[in-house]
C-alpha cells in the first residue's frame, strides 16, 4: 500500500475506481474501506504529536511527511476505522510521488467512486483537511 510503486497517481486513482466498481452497494464499500484502513502500516506512538495532527478532522488524524521534493512519502493514522480507510486511499494516490505530481493531482477518484455523496459532512471536511495538509507538505518541499 505505501510501498514504492511504478504507477502514476492517475493509475493509482484508476485502480481505486476499478476496485470500488466491484462492490454492489455502499455497505460493502464501507467494509472494504475499513479493511484497507486495517492494513495501514503500524504508526509509532511517538509520532502522534501536535505538529503532525491534521486539524479540521472530527477524528484524530496524524500525517507525517518524509523524503524530499523528488519523492515524498507519508505515514498516517486515525482513531476512526473509516477515516483510516480514507487515509489508505490517499496514501495510495499521493505517497511515493514527486512533490510536483502531488500538487498537480486532483483527487478525482473521490467523485468517481461516489465517496463524496456517501461521507458525512464532518468526514468530508476531514478528507479535505487531510488533502490540504498533504499538498501543503508538497508545496513546502518544493519551496
Amino acid at each position: 500500500m505505501n510501498d514504492a510503486s511504478p504507477t502514476s497517481a492517475a493509475d493509482a486513482q484508476q485502480e481505486i475506481i476499478d476496485e470500488f466498481a466491484l462492490f454492489g452497494d455502499w455497505s460493502e464499500r464501507y467494509q472494504y474501506l475499513i479493511d484497507l484502513g486495517r492494513k495501514l502500516p503500524a504508526f509509532p506512538e511517538d509520532l502522534k504529536r501536535e505538529e503532525y495532527k491534521v486539524h479540521g478532522c472530527q477524528s484524530q488524524v496524524w500525517l507525517v511527511p518524509e523524503g524530499d521534493a523528488a519523492c515524498m512519502r507519508f505515514r498516517a493514522t486515525s482513531d476512526s476505522a473509516i477515516v483510516s480507510g480514507l487515509i489508505a486511499l490517499i496514501l495510495r494516490v499521493y505517497s511515493n510521488r514527486p512533490a510536483h505530481e502531488i500538487l498537480d493531482t486532483e483527487p478525482g477518484y473521490i467523485q468517481s467512486i461516489g465517496l463524496a455523496k456517501h461521507l458525512s459532512p464532518t468526514r468530508s471536511n476531514g478528507l479535505v483537511a487531510m488533502l490540504k495538509t498533504l499538498k501543503g507538505h508538497a508545496a513546502k518541499a518544493l519551496a
